[in-house]
């Protein structure tokens, strides 16, 4: 509840009229059998003023209760939705801040579900907490008080009442609490089945996988089926048995009110009341202890995103550093780089200098650390030991801003977003011309086909950018990382769709009209990076030769393997 504190205040005056509508309303519902016990003593009296005087002040009591239980809500709604659209928004402007080891970590599909399942938890409780939670003690307290008065030497029956409504909820809760622990497992679990499936449906079609991934979700589905029947079980179980344990007390005071009716003629007008604070106290217990229940559901969840905001990025930027954009120099200083889950170096020892303006490649076996060596270079990750430079200056030491205006990374898994082509490629730059979306497109070879629709750069991206070729997709995200004009470009393999023509007509026009860009490109392909001023070898995780493409040819047997394997299988595929 600590996490909730803040957000509670500022929205005091809700909170404050909450509580002012909580404490009328429970007055209300008190003094209703008070007043109901006095008509019925002016009835047997027969003094029909003072019963038309409190059955008016009955109905009022009723016109109250109604008045400031219609606010209650208001009041409880509005802090509601105020705290958690606050709460909400801070969670994922935190997750933002995560590096790529900090998503991992959680997994995304746990993000979604915290974002999304838990923040309703959430808001059921705090909507709990003021509409129920304070409001029923109040009337439990009342109503405990003045059955005693009511009936003051009956008073041990409201403790055996409360001792067995105690211990049955007490049993209840502790079950419920592991299983709302489970339930959100379950949750999470499910929800990275479905969007595992959603994001490899062309697999899966392609593999006829179907009945597979349906027998596989419904296994998860089922246990969180199951998790969910329990808890049904217990609900069923705790207001059949509250209801038992206060007829049970209640009937047995009946009975010794009716076996002393004549040494205590004045209880036939205190029954009714004594009842209805009996079954208050019951209705009251049962609330509370529906609310405790939602609450530690919702203290579950709490935690949960308690530990999304908790979570301390890996990868922190000095935020005090100039915003300027760097230079376009690169320099990698004996880096050697371990994932966070990981026990073996996926970089080992890596040094090498590239001058502004220079173009890059990067080779090496899948799996000699290409794209790590990428990441590092866009900060997603930090070295583990080692010094990554750009423009001179230490990554640790610089400014976030600074950083991405001077670095644009393209993957190679083209990710588009719905919205328009427009929407995507100001991704980019926010405020680019036309002007500039054109000559990014054109740059890319995406222009080719973005003319062709009428809406041209207005053209609309479906989800998962279905509407899109591959091709399409990469040549889209190779335009919005060249829009941005940054200093630096990276091409993870980001070429890796397109037939050999667009890649050659892509390369001559980054040489032609990039000239004073810094482009890393990482290729599978040698003939990507040929003509490249520079060409990097990786080889399990090391550094094993640089130069130019006659150079390597001339002295790195690695290279020469790649380069005479992939030739022969050029030629094998020609003829």
């Amino acid at each position: 509840m600590k996490l909730l504190l803040p957000y509670f205040k500022r929205y005091k005056k809700d909170v404050f009229a909450a509580l002012v509508m909580i404490v009328f309303s429970a007055f209300a519902t008190l003094y209703q059998p008070r007043l109901l016990q006095q008509v019925q003593n002016e009835l047997m009296a027969d003094q029909q003023q003072a019963v038309i005087r409190d059955t008016a002040l009955l109905i009022g009591l009723g016109l109250l209760s109604i008045l400031t239980g219609v606010l209650n809500v208001y009041f409880a709604s509005r802090i509601t939705q105020g705290v958690v659209s606050d709460l909400r928004e801070d969670t994922y402007a935190k997750i933002q801040t995560f590096s790529l080891a900090n998503v991992q970590q959680f997994s995304s599909e746990s993000l979604s579900v915290r974002l999304i399942n838990d923040m309703q938890q959430i808001m059921n409780m705090i909507m709990t907490i003021f509409m129920q939670l304070i409001r029923m003690p109040l009337i439990l307290v009342g109503s405990i008080v003045l059955a005693v008065v009511t009936i003051p030497r009956y008073w041990w029956a409201i403790v055996v009442l409360l001792a067995l409504m105690l211990a049955l909820g007490t049993v209840a809760i502790r079950q419920m609490t592991a299983m709302f622990d489970q339930f959100q497992m379950y949750m999470d679990k499910l929800s990275g089945r479905a969007g595992e499936f959603l994001q490899g449906v062309r697999v899966v079609k392609s593999f006829n996988q179907g009945p597979q991934e349906i027998a596989k979700f419904n296994q998860d589905s089922d246990e969180l089926n199951e998790v969910n029947i329990k808890v049904g079980y217990w609900f069923s179980t705790i207001m059949p048995g509250a209801q038992l344990i206060s007829y049970l007390v209640i009937s047995l005071v009946v009975y010794l009110i009716g076996t002393s009716i004549l040494q205590h003629p004045s209880d036939v007008a205190v029954i009714s009341p004594y009842v209805n604070y009996v079954l208050t106290m019951l209705f009251a217990i049962l609330i509370v202890g529906m609310a405790v229940m939602q609450i530690s559901r919702g203290n579950v969840s709490l935690r949960r995103i308690q530990e999304v905001m908790d979570t301390q990025p890996d990868v922190v930027f000095n935020e005090k550093a100039p915003e300027d954009v760097l230079g376009g120099s690169i320099e990698f200083d004996d880096v050697s780089f371990t994932y966070p889950d990981g026990t073996k170096p996926v970089l080992k020892h890596i040094s090498f200098k590239v001058q502004p303006g220079q173009m890059v490649g990067i080779v090496g076996a899948t799996g000699s650390g290409k794209t790590t060596l990428a990441q590092l270079l866009a900060r997603l990750y930090d070295p583990t030991t080692g010094t990554v430079k750009i423009g001179g200056s230490d990554l640790r030491q610089v400014n976030e801003t600074a950083l991405r205006k001077t670095v644009s990374y393209v993957l190679q898994k083209a990710i588009l977003f719905s919205g328009t082509i427009a929407d995507n490629l100001r991704q980019g730059k926010q405020d680019a011309t036309p002007y500039e979306l054109e000559r990014a497109a054109q740059i890319a070879q995406a222009n080719e086909f973005i003319q062709r629709y009428d809406e041209t750069f207005d053209h609309e991206v479906e989800e998962r950018s279905a509407n899109f070729s591959g091709g399409q997709k990469q040549r889209l995200s190779i335009a919005r990382g060249i829009i941005a004009g940054s200093p630096i470009l990276i091409l993870d393999d980001s070429t890796s769709a397109l037939d050999a023509e667009s890649e050659k007509l892509v390369q001559q026009a980054l040489e032609k009209q990039l000239p004073e860009t810094t482009t890393v490109m990482i290729a599978e392909k040698i003939v990507s990076v040929m003509h490249a001023d520079k060409i990097l070898v990786l080889d399990e995780g090391r550094l094993a030769a640089e130069g130019t493409h006659e150079e390597l040819l001339k002295t790195s047997p690695i290279y020469q393997e790649i380069y005479q394997t992939q030739k022969a299988k050029e030629r094998k595929e020609e003829i």
